[in-house]
């Protein structure tokens, strides 16, 4: 979806001619007018009481609607629509033309340019285009602001689940709340893999900085106790002199993998409202891509075993060992944002800290029955 080449700057001005940032494609539909505004001598209103940043991301989108008017009719022409927006008292800030049906459903939007140029007798609906991003209703103000920061547009409309349009979002629900989440989005996601809070990290008061970090070490913490309690249970392998030596090593790809399909798929969730069907086509990439880099490090990996002790039983343990156990700890990296999005948990303190831990734990029992079973 083409973004807009220029968003208003200066709301004070005033002017009647409407602003196009269309790049003329009928596929564009990054129209944007503005309404004459008077300009007024600044007042000084009531102090805004401080809002936790975290509580208005998690409201609903619902909270923050403005009206979408003006709303075109598929079958009405060019001159029936304008001649009822010149009549309506209920157009505000004009955005975008959305087009709907006789029941009110989002059909497409209509660029200003085609609007204004087509001849009076067209219908609206040869002249709109079909691609359109709305918003769920379902959705929160952070899934909401990632739609802006992902395609750049100054409005969405909010459909319910007919696909009717309830209101719009624009751009100020972003500049507004959400401006300095975005600027530090980066290193929030960063420190956040490792289940600490930017702002947490930040923090002075050492009590606070404690009760923010340990609960997500206890992840870790549980994790290594499995790990540990695997290795007692397959210590007739473990203890092997040719498999001891290897298990850093082993969990330390596993591990590495893990984080970064942790990472990518927390950017994959940033701006896109994710779904079963999209976590299953994501999750059979994700296992291809892991299978590639599992086999490439275990040939990579038992070949130098090979040349060390001179066992191919070895090489090959290690082999099916670190492919099996990195081609899982990919989807498991994938699958823990995903599945905490789609219960509708904030996947980003959680993820981290987790995936390590089931990667280190699906890795062991890999590693563990292939070596029993080979050595």
């Amino acid at each position: 979806m083409p973004s807009p080449e220029h968003a208003p700057e200066d709301r004070s001005a005033s002017t009647d001619l409407p602003i196009e940032a269309s790049a003329g494609s009928d596929r564009e539909h990054v129209v944007v007018a503005s309404v004459p505004v008077i300009e007024q001598e600044p007042t000084v209103g009531p102090v805004r009481t401080p809002v936790n940043v975290h509580d208005v991301l998690a409201d609903p989108v619902t909270k923050h609607l403005v009206s979408a008017s003006p709303i075109l009719k598929a079958d009405e022409t060019v001159q029936q629509s304008l001649t009822a927006l010149r009549a309506s008292n209920d157009v505000g800030r004009i955005v975008y033309f959305y087009v709907v049906d006789e029941d009110h459903r989002l059909l497409g939007v209509v660029a200003s340019r085609r609007l204004l140029l087509s001849p009076p007798e067209t219908i609206i609906r040869s002249i709109m285009s079909a691609t359109v991003i709305s918003i769920p209703s379902t959705a929160t103000v952070l899934e909401a602001c990632e739609y802006f920061t992902r395609y750049k547009l100054l409005a969405f409309p909010v459909v319910d689940e007919d696909q009717k349009i309830l209101g719009a979002v624009d751009v100020d629900l972003y500049t507004a709340e959400i401006m300095e989440i975005d600027r530090r989005q980066d290193s929030d996601d960063l420190f956040q893999l490792i289940g600490v809070h930017l702002t947490e990290a930040s923090q002075r008061n050492s009590r606070a900085a404690f009760l923010g970090r340990f609960p997500w070490l206890l992840c870790n913490v549980l994790g290594g106790m499995l790990a540990a309690f695997i290795a007692d249970a397959y210590d007739d392998v473990a203890t092997l002199a040719v498999v001891a030596p290897f298990i850093a090593l082993v969990t330390a790809l596993a591990e590495s993998v893990s984080i970064q399909s942790v990472s990518l798929a927390l950017q994959a969730l940033h701006g896109q409202h994710p779904t079963w069907a999209i976590f299953s086509r994501k999750a059979a990439f994700e296992v291809i891509v892991g299978a590639l880099l599992g086999i490439s490090c275990g040939l990579s990996v038992g070949a130098i075993a090979f040349l060390w002790k001179g066992s191919w039983a070895v090489s090959a343990s290690l082999f099916l060992g670190i492919a099996a156990g990195v081609t899982a700890s990919a989807l498991v990296g994938l699958s823990i944002p995903f599945v905490l999005r789609l219960i509708r948990r904030d996947p980003q303190l959680a993820s981290g800290p987790i995936a390590l831990a089931l990667s280190d734990v699906v890795t062991l029992l890999f590693y563990f029955n292939l070596g029993r079973w080979i050595l």
